[in-house]
């Protein structure tokens, strides 16, 4: 081909891309609507799928009975194993193990002190025996004595860092993609989304923006209590060893009424420890949905119950008990096994 050749050839090329140039917004257009015809792609079809799209038409169809105002759209989220990886421990108990060995050199008393000198020697079998009043002895240490401000910056370090011992990914990849998909679906929707955790209510703020779009002030979750200090013209409040609140159990609704004021239309959860929870939001007017999920794929991710014959665990507990329940009073059980396609985005 001559150079002049060439010349006709790539101005018949421009011309050609500059006239398809109108339609491309309208073909982009069409894509994205398509992509976004599923908004819970990565869930099998099934009844809990099902179970969310039929909730959200029927909460914000004007014309249905069992229409919601916007102001009222409230969804709650356990954390751990809801929204993310809870095992071997739940994250935050990696932090507080983490924490005790960063301070060790200041305590060599912990050397021959439990529950510290099992951490230290890192004691596996020992750690799986730690009693309640164990890991509160820990999370007092490793927690309090600082501002809420320096505990902040801290967790926010260490959750940039740190990595899931099996995985070997940062925690904060390990979201389960089809509850992404139900958050971003549910706000989209004009509900309000709130993380209520029976984790430490700052160490999940510091990062719950970033990680799941929820900002800090929508989650509700343990506490220490705290006290206040004013110091050289500046305000803060400074952590203490003590419990202030206990967000689990029948913790979880009165944490709800108090620090949201509103009964939720939706609760998500996975353990006994969300049972009143998903009672509460069942319990009120109009139409509602309550979710467990249930750990039973090994393979993508863990299995545990003891519900369904599955291994027993203390961490993340879902007995026969609750699942009889969610059977009886119309919750959903969604199976980690049957209902996701995928359980991480890296997956996918």
């Amino acid at each position: 081909m001559s150079a002049s050749d060439s010349a006709v050839a790539s101005r018949r090329f421009m011309l050609g891309v500059l006239a398809a140039m109108p339609a491309m917004p309208v073909l982009l257009r069409a894509s994205a609507a398509q992509a976004q015809t599923d908004p819970l792609a990565s869930w099998n079809d099934g009844s809990a799928k099902q179970a969310i799209l039929d909730f959200v038409k029927t909460t914000t169809d004007r014309a249905s009975p069992q229409f919601v105002p916007p102001e009222d759209r409230i969804a709650t989220f356990d954390q751990d194993g809801t929204l993310w990886v809870e095992h071997p421990l739940y994250t935050q108990a990696f932090f507080a193990l983490d924490r005790v060995h960063e301070l060790a050199s200041r305590h060599p008393e912990w050397e021959s002190h439990e529950p510290f000198k099992a951490v230290l020697a890192n004691d596996l079998p020992a750690l799986a025996h730690f009693s309640e009043r164990d890991w509160a002895e820990l999370v007092f240490v490793t927690h309090a004595g600082m501002s809420e401000g320096e505990f902040r910056e801290i967790a926010e370090h260490w959750i940039a860092t740190a990595k899931h011992p099996r995985f070997k990914r940062p925690f904060t990849e390990l979201i389960y993609q089809p509850m992404t998909e139900v958050l971003d679906y549910l706000r989209a929707n004009q509900f309000e989304t709130f993380i209520v955790t029976g984790g430490g209510q700052d160490f999940v703020r510091s990062y719950s923006q970033r990680v799941y779009g929820i900002p800090a002030q929508q989650v509700v979750g343990s506490s220490l209590d705290t006290k206040y200090e004013f110091h050289d013209g500046k305000a803060e409040l400074i952590r203490l060893p003590k419990l202030f609140f206990n967000d689990n159990f029948d913790g979880k609704p009165i944490g709800i009424d108090a620090f949201i004021g509103k009964r939720p239309a939706a609760a998500f959860g996975n353990s006994t420890g969300d049972q009143q929870m998903l009672e509460y939001a069942k319990s009120g007017p109009g139409a509602r949905l309550s979710m467990i999920v249930l750990h039973d794929d090994d393979k993508r991710e863990y299995a545990y119950g003891p519900a369904r014959g599955l291994p027993d665990t203390k961490v993340g507990t879902f007995n026969e008990a609750l699942y009889d329940e969610a059977k009886r009073d119309g919750w959903f059980v969604i199976s980690i096994k049957d209902d996701w396609k995928h359980v991480f985005a890296f997956e996918a």
